[in-house]
């Protein structure tokens, strides 16, 4: 027992900064935000409390709840495009790179990954000149394979705007459901997997019936994190589409709403008051999924688990 002590000294030593710093940047910041959304701006321009009343205004207001509910819209369409595309692709690729027999798989892994450790400001500006029907190159790739007549405007239409910004997330951030599947399936036994050959079960069968169930509490992970990242997103859709979101903001999703509100823009002045109460908003769905995942979903898939 006397010599467990030393042990977690140190490791008292290393979490109490931790924590402190975590504190000092996180939860002291979120309560302040919280708080500040019961308060407003009184006719003598003093603080005032007025409760639920933001809130109150946020959803009844038109002139609020229509651009709430907007945006809400647009994010939720935002993670939908992640969870059908990004994370099938991410579980498909680990699974082809985490075969044997593969040449070259940590070449491929690097190139697929490396994406996602470039700034939003570049990715956000590449794509934007990639895409342009102007000086952008998307036109004469189309045209050297004969598809240039499916070509259009996909940042500039209302209804492309979104997706399109959302694939191009999909291509940034592919290589991270891609790695944590991968990593899962490479810490699968060897002998649950050599159980699975003597059975007679190889190929894409061993991967539906033992490996998939194996990993589905990583992909719940994955998912949850998806989750949290789409509904906190702001940067590449500020890059490339502005703080108005456009056109007319049909890429407008919450961090972008918050920003405008909070900050201002333009004409716009700034309101700190709703701004807390959208960024509590933000704070209370996100919660809302977290607890739906973690008390719902994530006990359902502990029998998978070793």
């Amino acid at each position: 027992m006397a010599s467990r002590k030393p042990v977690r000294w140190h490791i008292g030593v290393f979490l109490a900064p931790a924590v402190l710093v975590y504190t000092a940047l996180m939860i002291i910041p979120l309560f302040g935000t919280l708080l500040q959304s019961l308060f407003n701006k009184g006719a003598a321009g003093e603080r005032v409390f007025v409760g639920l009343q933001n809130f109150a205004t946020l959803f009844g207001n038109a002139l609020w709840s229509d651009a709430f509910w907007n945006a809400l819209g647009n994010n939720a369409w935002f993670f939908v495009v992640h969870m059908l595309v990004q994370n099938p692709i991410g579980i498909a690729l680990a699974a082809i790179l985490s075969t044997p027999r593969l040449r070259m798989a940590a070449f491929y892994r690097t190139a697929i990954f490396i994406p996602t450790i470039l700034s939003f400001v570049i990715v956000g500006f590449v794509w934007k000149l990639i895409l342009s029907p102007i000086w952008g190159i998307a036109p004469g790739m189309l045209d050297a394979v004969g598809l240039k007549s499916l070509f259009a405007p996909w940042l500039g239409r209302e209804e492309y705007a979104l997706t399109t910004l959302a694939l191009v997330s999909v291509w940034q951030f592919v290589g991270i459901p891609m790695m944590l599947i991968y990593a899962a399936l490479l810490s699968i036994p060897d002998e649950v997997l050599e159980a699975a050959e003597m059975d007679g079960i190889t190929g894409a069968s061993q991967f539906w019936k033992i490996k998939l169930p194996l990993i589905l509490p990583s992909i719940g992970i994955i998912s949850i994190l998806t989750f949290v990242g789409n509904f906190n997103a702001f940067d590449l859709i500020y890059v490339a589409q502005g703080a108005l979101a456009g056109p007319d903001y049909s890429t407008d999703i919450l961090g972008t709403f918050l920003y405008r509100t909070f900050f201002g823009f333009q004409l716009q002045l700034g309101d700190p008051y709703m701004g807390s109460a959208i960024a509590g908003s933000m704070f209370g769905i996100i919660l809302i999924g977290v607890c739906v995942y973690l008390f719902g979903i994530q006990t359902r898939l502990r029998r998978y688990q070793f």
